[in-house]
Formats: structure tokens, C-alpha cells, sequence
């Protein structure tokens, strides 16, 4: 897999027949190993133990409704009151971050209405917070506190 723009972390990654697969620390099980879902794992790895978010507030694969149709978001961290604190929307390293995933993001966001969200490619890295209606970009990681 691509070397990303994220600290190297310790993943465990196994062959499976015609496949392979990573384990995911959230799910507590292994998963199939695409472009989008090593960008996760080294993200959530990242989240968790350089920026010491609690692992157990993250949800993958969250199922939700936007406009009446079923969605998953990646990752959704709550805070210590089980609120949804951050969305994180994770791409291939192939995909530009363009206008169309922070879009994705906030239509999730108008749903679950969390203060920040994050949209990363693996490459790059960009965290929004919503404040009093607007949404603005950080320069860097908001810390987390329960």
C-alpha cells in the first residue's frame, strides 16, 4: 500500500486467498484491504494514539439516512455525552479532496450534527469546525475533552 502523510503506526494486515485484509481496532475484526480503507486504519491509528482520542467513542460504518436514502459514514467520534463530535469522511489517495467530499460530509453532518469534520485522503488532512451556523477550516486538530 501507498506511503501516506501520517505517522507509521503498526497495522496488521494478512493474505486471504485471493485477498488481502486489515484489522480494524474498532470493529474488532479484519476487513478487506482497499486504497480507502488504509487511508482509516492509519487515520483512526493516528486519532487514537498521537492525538489521544478515546477509541471507545469511535463508530465505523455508522448507518444514517440522508434524504431518505441509507448512508454510511467512515468514522463518527462522539463526545463523552454520546453526541456525534466529529465526522470523518476518508478517501482513496488517488481521490482529490475536492468540494464533492466536504459536501458528503456536511450532508451526513445535517443529520448528526457534529462540531467538526475531517476529510482526509491519507495525503492530506483538512478539519472544519461548524460555530454559529458557518463552517470554518482549522489549521489543525482540535483536541478532544470529555
Amino acid at each position: 500500500m501507498l506511503k501516506l502523510n501520517l505517522p507509521e503506526c503498526d497495522l496488521k494486515v494478512r493474505s486471504l486467498k485471493q485477498s488481502k485484509q486489515i484489522f480494524d481496532v474498532i470493529r474488532k475484526k479484519y476487513v478487506e484491504l482497499t486504497p480507502e480503507e488504509w487511508v482509516r486504519q492509519n487515520l483512526i491509528h493516528f486519532l487514537i494514539n498521537d492525538q489521544k482520542y478515546p477509541a471507545n467513542y469511535f463508530s465505523v460504518e455508522k448507518m444514517l439516512r440522508v434524504n431518505k436514502s441509507p448512508r454510511r459514514t467512515d468514522v463518527v467520534i462522539y463526545d463523552n455525552n454520546l453526541n456525534p463530535w466529529m465526522i470523518i469522511e476518508c478517501k482513496a489517495p488517488t481521490i482529490d479532496l475536492d468540494e464533492s467530499v466536504l459536501f458528503q460530509a456536511t450532508k451526513y453532518n445535517s443529520v448528526l450534527g457534529a462540531k467538526y469534520l475531517l476529510i482526509s485522503n491519507g495525503m492530506q488532512s483538512f478539519i472544519f469546525e461548524y460555530e454559529n451556523e458557518t463552517i470554518n477550516q482549522q489549521s489543525e486538530f482540535p483536541d478532544y475533552k470529555l
